[in-house]
């Protein structure tokens, strides 16, 4: 047995999680997951989604398999794959839901056609493929296997033979009132031509079509299905090798494949929400990893849920680097409101969720910690029904995420304690930051306390940057540099002339 999506197979169930973290809501990647399993709610994506990798060597395997897909002709062979999977399945679907006997087995028949050819296709695309990744090398490996083996060639052997002698079968229904009779096809004369012929001249003058459509439903009704009794008893060599054949293949289907089939689609999903983004030419990249925060950057990062929505209007998305070197820690982002402060702090949750998860990540290149966790404290409205203040809410859910965070955790808060006098909140979040830096995660801090970005060489301070020459216009971009609301504000003030020198030459006229 193997996994693309695992390199420790026997892991892979065990370490599955189907609770969605809690900082997708916040970070926007519940809008990311909504875009990557639309259409595919069959494979359960979910908790690949939600399960963050350990280590750098099982971030790496999945590395090798995304560029291994990145080349079109093999991304379109297992394009190609799953859609014939997912027509076998529906066929599957459809014979166990149905009453007939021989109906049920010709759908069976038919999904175990389509299996068979669909896996014969595949193992010679990964032959002719050049695939460098370790999980789609033992995919290789083990397809070729399975379709050399001599159960695999019997089976779609038989499946091939018993369709061409059904489709040979020729019988004659003679209808009398409510009698039906079948009997076997004796050459008799087929008067169709004739009758179509003899009709057609009443065709030429016909303006308009008054016929109505009427479509009968897929399933055989009761008449058509004693009808196809009587046809096996007419047949009876064939119907007895279709009712043996299925009878021994229920369980036809590899469960090596079928496993491919669904893990393959973390991939082709990702590429494929990505790929209008690279096509207007925004970065991709696959992050170095390490397991501390010893150097940590990214150069033209973005926040992929803003940047899908933008792309698809036709919009400009806007980049932002970061950087962490040494001793630092922790990003003070200040600067005014909707300055693109939070979607900057969205942003570095996604990069680093997207990379514990083997993802490349947006952005034109990156250095990264493999994080165990990514947690957010974002704004929320008060919930009367827990009984409690904002404030108190606040410190009970930061206390959760102290608690928890080790030195591999990013740490997201966003605008903390604004429902507190200036000097509380200051003296709480100077305390939460020295926790944070205590503890050594990485961290990301969007405030309007500007005395926090100069608090100490643990911190770098990032501003979101205004149009020096009309600070109304924000430009988007976060940029390194010193905390200045205070020049915002006179720089507002002076635009609208309510500068101190401006309102005393006011007042003076």
């Amino acid at each position: 047995m193997f996994s693309v999506l695992f390199s420790r197979v026997e892991a892979a169930a065990e370490e599955l999680s189907s609770d969605q973290p809690s900082c997708f809501h916040d970070l926007n990647l519940d809008q990311v997951m909504d875009r990557l399993t639309a259409g595919r709610k069959e494979y359960r994506l979910e908790p690949f989604f939600y399960t963050l990798l350990h280590n750098e060597e099982e971030a790496f395997y999945r590395h090798e398999v995304f560029q291994d897909l990145e080349k079109q002709h093999l991304l379109a062979a297992v394009t190609s794959f799953a859609a014939e999977m997912r027509v076998m399945r529906r066929y599957v679907a459809f014979a166990e839901k149905l009453d007939y006997r021989y109906e049920k087995k010709r759908w069976l028949l038919e999904g175990i056609d389509v299996y068979c050819r669909a896996v014969s296709a595949l193992a010679q695309e990964l032959l002719d493929a050049d695939i460098g990744s370790c999980g789609l090398a033992a995919l290789r490996d083990h397809v070729r296997y399975h379709v050399q083996s001599g159960s695999f060639r019997s089976l779609q052997s038989e499946a091939e033979d018993l369709k061409e002698e059904l489709s040979k079968i020729r019988y004659c229904l003679l209808i009398d009132g409510l009698a039906v009779k079948v009997h076997r096809y004796a050459s008799e004369q087929d008067y169709a031509p004739e009758v179509e012929h003899t009709f057609a001249k009443f065709r030429h003058d016909a303006q308009q079509s008054y016929l109505v459509d009427i479509r009968s439903p897929a399933n055989l009704n009761h008449v058509e299905a004693q009808a196809l009794d009587c046809v096996a008893r007419l047949f009876p060599e064939v119907f007895a090798r279709l009712d043996s054949f299925c009878d021994e293949n229920r369980e036809f289907a590899d469960a090596a494949i079928v496993t491919f089939d669904r893990e393959v689609q973390f991939y082709v999903s990702y590429l494929e929400l990505t790929a209008p983004l690279r096509r207007a030419g925004l970065g991709r990249c696959y992050p170095r990893l390490a397991s501390c925060a010893a150097d940590t950057y990214s150069l033209e990062g973005y926040d992929l849920a803003l940047a899908c929505k933008l792309v698809a209007e036709g919009n400009e998305v806007v980049c932002s680097d970061f950087h962490l070197s040494g001793e630092e820690r922790v990003l003070v982002v200040t600067g005014p409101n909707q300055g693109g402060k939070t979607t900057f702090a969205r942003a570095i949750g996604q990069l680093h969720y997207l990379a514990a998860l083997g993802c490349p990540v947006p952005g034109r290149r990156a250095h990264l910690i493999l994080a165990d966790a990514v947690f957010t404290h974002f704004g929320r409205r008060e919930n009367l029904a827990e009984l409690r203040g904002k404030l108190e809410d606040d410190l009970l859910r930061i206390h959760g995420i102290l608690t928890r965070s080790t030195e591999r955790s990013v740490i997201i808060m966003n605008e903390i304690f604004t429902s507190t006098t200036l000097q509380d909140a200051l003296f709480l979040s100077r305390s939460i930051l020295d926790q944070v830096l205590e503890t050594g995660s990485v961290g990301v801090l969007v405030t309007f306390l500007d005395e926090l970005a100069a608090a100490g060489p643990h911190t770098v301070s990032m501003v979101a940057a205004v149009d020096p020459q009309d600070p109304m216009v924000r430009t988007f971009k976060v940029l390194p540099g010193p905390a200045d609301g205070l020049a915002y504000a006179l720089s507002l003030a002076a635009r609208h002339r309510l500068s101190y020198e401006s309102i005393k030459e006011r007042v003076r006229t």
